[in-house]
């Protein structure tokens, strides 16, 4: 009887420590050149300025969600310089392997059986539409060190279709429930997929 609860209680103990090493890993730090960790602390920088609530994130973040989803958001004040340098690096290391933006084509192709000539075609002009990579490492980082379903569910979906409207994916966000809202894996995905993934769009109209 001892023994089985001794046995319990060291499986308890390495159950916890296992699920709070997860929850605790940095996934920047799969990124060696401090890209990601730098562009995080800018788009932080940025909405807690902008929408100046103090340090309420969670009023922060769902009226950054809020304005995306509403296409009602005013990126002529929102994106700061730092952020626009970020996002020009993100976009000129696209095809450098562990990117975590992607062609739209390419991450179309990636599951197809058969790649003919005249898909290739087809598709030659979408090669500058980039997406979020949602197979890649950093966003598989951030789907299994979740703190709950909800992401993983959304990252599910947009694993079998990236091909999403950004508004559609900010709406799906701002009902996560506070205590998985409030996890660092939530906001960085808000952050790149939401904030970045706009800003790789429109950069080219700040100069």
């Amino acid at each position: 009887m001892i023994r089985s609860r001794l046995l319990l209680m060291l499986f308890i103990i390495v159950t916890t420590q296992s699920i709070y090493a997860q929850e605790s890993f940095d996934c920047s730090s799969i990124d060696d050149t401090g890209l990601i960790t730098k562009a995080f602390q800018s788009f932080e920088k940025d909405i807690f300025s902008h929408y100046n609530f103090g340090n309420d994130s969670i009023k922060t973040y769902r009226t950054f969600l809020a304005e995306v989803a509403s296409l009602s958001i005013d990126l002529k004040k929102l994106p700061s310089k730092n952020s626009i340098t970020h996002t020009r690096l993100f976009k000129k290391g696209v095809k450098n392997k562990g990117s975590i933006w992607i062609p739209l084509s390419e991450y179309e192709n990636q599951r197809a059986e058969n790649k003919t000539a005249t898909t290739v075609a087809k598709k030659k002009n979408e090669e500058a539409i980039m997406i979020f990579n949602y197979r890649g490492g950093f966003i598989q980082c951030l789907k299994n060190t979740s703190k709950g379903d909800n992401l993983r569910e959304i990252i599910d979906i947009l694993e079998e279709d990236g091909n999403v409207s950004t508004s559609l994916i900010a709406q799906r966000i701002y009902y996560i429930p506070d205590s998985e809202f409030n996890s660092i894996s939530v906001k960085k995905f808000i952050a790149f997929d939401i904030y970045y993934s706009i800003l790789m769009v429109i950069e080219k109209a700040f100069g």
